[in-house]
């Protein structure tokens, strides 16, 4: 994609998710040279109805099977309208896990981050336990696992971010929960020999969420930005999806981390700024930046998919004019300014 067929601003949500779900030609070309339909599980987060119409729109002539619990009919109905079959199913229930229909290739997203605090078994059983379930149901299969680079440490900000061959050794319950998930795979991927690769993401966005609508949000509504945790990563929500995707084709055993998010290690700070200056209205920024963050080093993914097709600049300029027009949010903050892990 070259950034003369980028739009400039997108009119409405079904423009958006149209655009997202674009699939390029190496997606196309990755997926046809697997073989088998995809299963997703975990199909009813922010980014699982973009992932599941992208494979669609890329493997037409395949079956796309979207599981989750559906507790919103309006997914389903989305899903099924673009030609993704549908499966109601509670993933902590092993009885409804071994009921699913065997396929070449499983995309998991199912997790549990938010309210975690206080609930930790129930985090834990999602984090942990599901994948284990999964995992073992799926022996054989070709997987695609999606964790978090919050399995990491924190790294210093001059770093350019952790590296997949770094040790793991994170704050809080909820990050300690995603490690347990990596080695749930990376166990039955050994056992039962089944090709797997581990999506260490770091903040996909798109205009109704992510650490730039958050930051963008704020500033325009006079809020003040707290930059203790002064520096992240993100990526274009289109772009992590297709990388997702093409992971399939490089699963292996042992289990394969891949960092993916965005090169730049970004400031809020200049965030809150740039966005200040598009809005006329200057920041309000509290708190002095920490050494360290949740950085991670994207040189690998590079290598085997290329740099985002979405560059920052133009990100920047969606989240502001999304965000000036009122256009919504799902209401999901990402809470990046936490360091204690406690959510």
């Amino acid at each position: 994609m070259s950034e003369d067929t980028i739009p400039e601003s997108f009119e409405n949500a079904e423009v958006l998710d149209e655009f997202m779900t674009r699939p390029s030609q190496a997606l196309v070309a990755d997926l046809e040279a697997l073989d088998g339909d995809i299963m997703i599980i975990g199909v009813g987060g922010k980014m699982g109805p973009t992932l599941a119409r992208l494979a669609k729109r890329a493997l037409p002539d395949r079956r796309i099977i979207g599981v989750a619990r559906f507790s919103d009919p309006g997914l389903k109905a989305y899903l099924e309208d673009r030609g993704i079959e549908t499966l109601g199913v509670d993933l902590l229930d092993p009885k409804a896990v071994s009921t699913l229909p065997p396929v070449k290739n499983l995309v998991f997203m199912a997790g549990r981050k938010f309210g975690s605090q206080g609930s930790e078994e129930l985090t834990w059983a999602m984090n942990a336990y599901v994948p284990a379930l999964v995992a073992d149901r799926f022996g054989g299969s070709r997987i695609v696992a999606y964790s978090t680079i919050c399995v990491y440490p924190f790294v210093p900000v001059s770093s350019g971010g952790a590296r997949e061959g770094e040790s793991v050794a994170p704050p809080g319950e909820y990050a300690m929960s995603c490690v347990a998930r990596e080695r749930m795979f990376e166990y039955f991927a050994k056992l039962h020999g089944s090709p797997t690769a581990i999506m260490r993401l770091s903040y996909a966005i798109d205009m109704r969420y992510g650490v730039l609508h958050d930051v963008a949000t704020k500033v325009f509504a006079g809020e003040p930005i707290d930059v203790t945790m002064g520096h992240v990563n993100v990526v274009w929500q289109g772009d992590a999806c297709g990388q997702s995707l093409r992971m399939l084709r490089h699963a292996a055993v042992p289990a394969l981390p891949l960092n993916v998010s965005g090169p730049e290690t970004l400031s809020i700070r200049a965030l809150a700024k740039a966005f200040g200056e598009r809005f006329g209205r200057p920041p309000i920024i509290i708190g002095e930046e920490a050494a360290s963050a949740w950085l991670a080093d994207t040189g690998r993914a590079a290598e085997l998919f290329g740099y985002p097709s979405v560059p920052l600049r133009r990100m920047i300029a969606w989240t502001a004019d999304w965000i000036e027009r009122g256009m919504g949010s799902f209401g999901k903050a990402t809470h990046f300014e936490v360091r204690t892990g406690t959510y």
